[in-house]
């Protein structure tokens, strides 16, 4: 079987990211530990893999990052806590969070390098296999999750990459990754190009790329060239862009809302937006807006 038709079954996570705009509360905090509403944006993202079939989860660290592998650890002390208090909806919450034995690697990116380089840390994790990445900074709200879209799409099209995409304001294009695109099948279509970061009067469209990638392992060939692009960083979107033509190249569009939790406006507007789709503190949250002079 041809590895472009494998099912995807391990995903990368880069979390390394210093969050500098969330300090000072990301001093001692990683950024992807910040709650929405009452759980961390990084286990957001873990659960959309999990749902999408996910078996094998790889998180591309940095210093100060421990805490996220204690987040996905037993905490003994704690759950003895609970059960002895007979508190069984809490040690259930923590029991669900936890991938299963065996399943979680951590790899330490030593020096900030960009996205590219992030992911080529995965790399004798991942193998010859087809793989996830998800940015948890952006949160993805829907059932099924975009990952999950993502990968009925994947099989749709006969494997390649897949790229989750939105249309935004020409304005805002300057800081994406963005899509010469050409046929459209349902949510998919075809990636003719991929320009990072264009100058927005000659951007190829308005169809961005956001944070959730299917990829094929051929994209670490390209990314042990360690080649600088934008911001003289190793960009993820460069190393896709040389596989064009190579392997079948898709961007989906999914029906999920997304949120941009790099950013302390996207933040609270998934805390928002999160409480109130959740039914237990939906009312109260609001009458807390309905109170405010807004």
């Amino acid at each position: 079987m041809p590895h472009a038709s494998k099912p995807v079954r391990i995903a990368v996570f880069p979390v390394a990211g210093m969050g500098t705009r969330f300090l000072p509360a990301t001093k001692a905090v990683p950024k992807e530990m910040l709650p929405v509403v009452d759980k961390p944006v990084i286990q957001y993202a873990v659960e959309e893999a999990r749902e999408a079939g996910i078996e094998q989860f790889v998180f591309i660290t940095g210093r100060g990052k421990n805490v996220i592998a204690d987040h996905f650890d037993h905490a003994y002390e704690l759950e003895a806590l609970l059960s002895a208090r007979e508190k069984t909806a809490e040690l259930n919450s923590l029991m669900e969070t936890l991938p299963q034995t065996g399943s979680v690697g951590f790899v330490r990116q030593q020096q900030p390098l960009g996205l590219g380089h992030a992911v080529w840390c995965a790399r004798h994790f991942v193998g010859h296999e087809p793989f996830a990445v998800l940015l948890p900074d952006d949160l993805m709200v829907g059932r099924p999750g975009a990952l999950s879209q993502m990968m009925m799409a994947y099989r749709n099209v006969g494997g390649g990459i897949i790229v989750a995409a939105e249309e935004k304001p020409t304005s805002e294009v300057k800081r994406y990754g963005v899509v010469d695109p050409g046929a459209v099948k349902g949510n998919a279509t075809e990636v003719k190009g991929v320009v990072e970061k264009p100058d927005p009067a000659k951007a190829p469209s308005n169809l961005c790329i956001i944070g959730r990638y299917i990829l094929q392992p051929e994209i670490f060939s390209i990314l042990d060239r360690q080649e600088r692009g934008a911001g003289n960083e190793i960009q993820l979107t460069d190393a896709i862009a040389q596989m064009i033509g190579k392997t079948p190249f898709h961007a989906v569009k999914t029906d999920c809302a997304r949120y941009d939790c790099g950013d302390k406006v996207g933040f609270l507007h998934a805390n928002i937006a999160v409480g109130l789709s959740r039914p237990d503190i939906a009312p109260a949250i609001r009458k807390i807006l309905k109170g405010m002079d807004l």
